[in-house]
């Protein structure tokens, strides 16, 4: 039996930790997002795409990367995936507030993998609670964009690890991720992988300020009907936050809730 839902997972930010004055230097925050869609549903994000490029004056076959567009062109591009029948999870880590940062960077890719495992329990959950009986098997293809220097066999080995040697603190619904099923594609293969960026990349310039110090939180608003709420909650489903400062956490979940009011 083919699987029940697909989740297309991409990062904006960086893992470092050298923080310089006037928002010099690696990024304040990192951010791992996934898209997710139901398999049977999986072609309606090509479909979706193709809309994003005739709605952007771009080529059929041209890849978009958020980052490369301007204001003007990601308010509606965030505008269309907000409007779309899915759902996104969001993974949200202020590095400034992490106490021990040498934990994170003794190994290469530690943050990467951490937040990954916060992602794939939610990821979980989502897929858990809106499984249709007789429609797939209930698990879920984790389909990363490709970081060509990251191994993903060590990525499916680390969950393979949280999986055998089940620990109090990891709340992943294994019925539903399967390492097996984690790959990784390019960037430019996939449509979804096209407009997850557009998710993680949105949320990012929402939380990291600029070296003006302001942050641009409309693509929040307009991304914020496909975030993952669990009986109307946002914190710690959708948004999952690490961040020390309690005003910006309840900034962006006072957003995204705002949005959704009509």
């Amino acid at each position: 039996m083919t699987t029940s839902f697909v989740a297309y997972v991409d990062e904006s930010g960086c893992e470092g930790f050298k923080f310089m004055d006037n928002e010099q230097g690696s990024s304040r925050w990192f951010v791992l997002s996934a898209l997710v869609v139901r398999k049977e549903n999986d072609l309606q994000v090509v479909q979706l795409a193709r809309q994003a490029r005739e709605l952007l004056k771009k080529q059929p076959k041209q890849v978009l990367h958020f980052r490369d567009l301007k204001h003007e062109q990601r308010v509606p591009l965030a505008r269309l995936v907000g409007s779309a029948p899915l759902r996104t999870v969001n993974v949200l880590i202020h590095k400034p507030s992490i106490p021990e940062p040498e934990v994170f960077q003794q190994q290469r890719y530690s943050l990467y993998r951490y937040a990954t495992r916060l992602l794939a329990e939610r990821v979980s959950w989502l897929c858990r609670d809106n499984r249709r009986t007789g429609v797939g098997d209930g698990r879920v293809e984790m389909v990363f964009s490709n970081r060509s220097a990251m191994s993903y066999d060590e990525l499916r080995g680390y969950l393979q690890k949280l999986k055998d040697e089940p620990s109090n603190g990891v709340r992943v619904d294994w019925n539903v991720i399967d390492p097996a099923l984690i790959r990784a594609v390019n960037h430019d293969q996939l449509a979804g992988l096209q407009l997850v960026d557009a998710v993680a990349s949105g949320l990012f310039f929402s939380v990291n300020k600029n070296p003006y110090g302001e942050v641009e939180d409309r693509y929040l608003r307009l991304l914020s009907p496909t975030l993952y709420r669990h009986q109307q909650r946002l914190d710690g489903y959708g948004l999952k936050f690490w961040c020390g400062d309690a005003t910006e956490v309840a900034r962006v979940l006072g957003t995204a809730d705002a949005a959704r009011k009509p």
